[in-house]
């Protein structure tokens, strides 16, 4: 029987046909093998400081009473869950390619009563199927790395914005500055895909230091988020470097 909640967010969003079988480039089948060990791998590689950069992304997400956030990249949808506490009266639509990691998210939502404010879809970044200016605020957390054209999904978030809407960007970075920067890295490059492959069985994690090194510096991203259409873009870094909170508005005249 299909979820009447997610039905109705659909139509409230003008989406033309209910997702569930969409075919989507990137890492989604990736995200599939580890999805069950996904958050528990989250804690223990990060040492649980990636529960305080989520906190800090959902604080930026600001947002009226009553708002409607999109979590991109929802996963497991920990941000979504987070939203949600954080304004009783919001309603959250999260999007992630991996169906893996959304069967996870729907158990937690269930398990927490908010399917009827929480609704999980799956999706693509860089071809949102909402009308224009949709949204209050988005958040995005460690999923801007994976996108194959990170410009395309940056001006959707734009295009789905409401003007004034506040978007939210969490994700990894590169350490490159401070006597300890040679320390994070090499926590980066080897430690990290290392024990995430150990403890999940998988070899996901592998990929991980490279897509971090890949990744543009903090202002060249900025300059990125602003090209999308964004205003008023900064950035706050966290802990060495090793991870970025970007925050940028949509033009109160867009």
């Amino acid at each position: 029987m299909s979820d009447p909640t997610i039905e109705t967010t659909e139509q409230m969003l003008g989406l033309a046909d209910p997702p569930g079988e969409l075919v989507v480039d990137g890492s989604g089948d990736m995200f599939n093998r580890i999805a069950k060990n996904y958050d528990r791998l989250n804690r223990i590689i990060s040492m649980g400081f990636d529960q305080g950069w989520r906190r800090k992304l959902v604080a930026a997400a600001t947002a009226t009473d009553g708002a409607l956030f999109l979590d991109l990249a929802t996963g497991t949808a920990d941000v979504a869950l987070a939203l949600a506490k954080k304004q009783p009266e919001a309603r959250v639509v999260g999007l992630d390619p991996s169906f893996g990691m959304l069967d996870v998210g729907r158990d937690k939502v269930g398990l927490r009563g908010l399917s009827e404010r929480v609704s999980l879809i799956e999706g693509d970044a860089q071809a949102l199927p909402f009308e224009d200016s949709a949204f209050d605020a988005i958040t995005m957390s460690f999923g801007i790395r994976n996108v194959p054209d990170r410009d395309s999904a940056l001006r959707e978030m734009c295009r789905v914005l409401k003007p004034g809407g506040i978007v939210a960007i969490l994700e990894l970075g590169e350490p490159r500055k401070g006597l300890l920067a040679p320390l994070a890295r090499w926590h980066v490059h080897h430690v990290v895909p290392w024990l995430g492959a150990w403890l999940s069985g998988e070899a996901e994690y592998r990929y991980l230091h490279e897509s971090i090194a890949a990744f543009p510096t903090p202002d060249a991203f900025l300059k990125r988020i602003e090209a999308a259409g964004f205003e008023s873009a900064c950035f706050q870094a966290m802990m060495l470097d090793v991870a970025h909170l970007y925050v940028g508005r949509v033009p109160l005249d867009a």
